[in-house]
């Protein structure tokens, strides 16, 4: 198989799109998605992800202008909708409309793959099981629309379900129209271990955000951002062995760098931590075979 893809997800930015969490401060400049792809190309990836809470537009004309960026620079791309709190684990049909209305727009950027949520860390405490039971009936609508377009969809664990329960889910979908937006970080803040959720799950992962987590000093571990985002190869995360589980599956698509909240050691310092979790990804991708 040809060597793994790499690539970034335009989140590693969401202060510079605006979204400042209330224990960050605020950057000195923005950033529009141009910058963005500029940034990416520069680092020489293969990919980005992009979110579509970010995008200044829904209208078919810039999408079709995004795309032609798109292909300029060559690169494979992921259409990400669904932050922060996607379906609301089965709660919101209005945004369920929202997500398979936005199938098309992933056809307008030339995406084959359509990052999506169904829940969030604002749902994880209460029962699993309806909201499963929900979703599945969702998903097995919205496939149907994604089949039309040619679309894959990749729901995301999300600080949500498990990898179990993400089995459970996909499975009791049952379409190829639907798999999983592996999320290597988001397993370890609910104590599922990342390495062995990879293992249960890698012929199903269509898109990734390969994070890598350290615990920060002081913060209550209740809190989502207990672990927070380090570069990759900094933190705890083991993505050596989740890049080969996702090679013997034959994943196609991308191993995109993702940051949320980073570190206390690395606060302020979003490109320095994108750079070098690309240089280490690429080292990565040229090892597994």
């Amino acid at each position: 198989m040809a060597k793994m893809k790499i690539g970034i997800d335009s989140y590693c930015f969401h202060r510079y799109f605006g979204e400042v969490y209330p224990h960050q401060t605020a950057p000195d400049k923005n950033m529009t998605m141009e910058d963005f792809l500029a940034y990416a190309k520069y680092l020489d990836v293969d990919g980005v992800s992009l979110e579509s809470c970010f995008f200044p537009s829904m209208e078919e004309a810039w999408f079709k202008d995004l795309k032609a960026q798109l292909d300029d620079y060559g690169f494979d791309r992921v259409y990400a909708w669904g932050h922060p709190d996607g379906l609301e684990a089965g709660k919101n049909r209005d945004e369920f409309n929202s997500m398979v209305a936005q199938i098309k727009n992933a056809k307008l950027i030339g995406a084959d793959v359509m990052r999506v949520v169904a829940s969030s860390l604002m749902f994880r405490f209460e029962p699993h099981g309806p909201q499963i039971d929900i979703l599945a009936g969702w998903f097995k609508e919205a496939v149907k629309v994604a089949e039309e377009y040619g679309v894959k969809l990749a729901v995301e664990n999300h600080i949500d379900y498990t990898a179990d329960e993400c089995v459970e889910l996909l499975e009791r979908v049952g379409s190829p129209y639907l798999g999983l937006n592996l999320d290597t970080g988001n397993f370890l803040r609910l104590l599922d271990d990342p390495v062995e959720g990879t293992r249960k799950l890698a012929d199903k992962v269509l898109a990734t955000h390969i994070k890598d987590l350290k615990p920060v000093a002081g913060v209550d571990a209740r809190e989502w951002y207990f672990f927070s985002s380090t570069p990759v190869g900094d933190g705890l995360v083991d993505n050596q062995k989740i890049a080969q589980y996702l090679y013997d599956a034959g994943y196609k698509g991308f191993l995109a760098v993702e940051t949320d909240s980073l570190h206390p050691d690395y606060a302020g310092q979003e490109f320095e931590a994108v750079a070098k979790s690309v240089a280490n990804l690429k080292r990565i991708a040229a090892s597994v075979y």
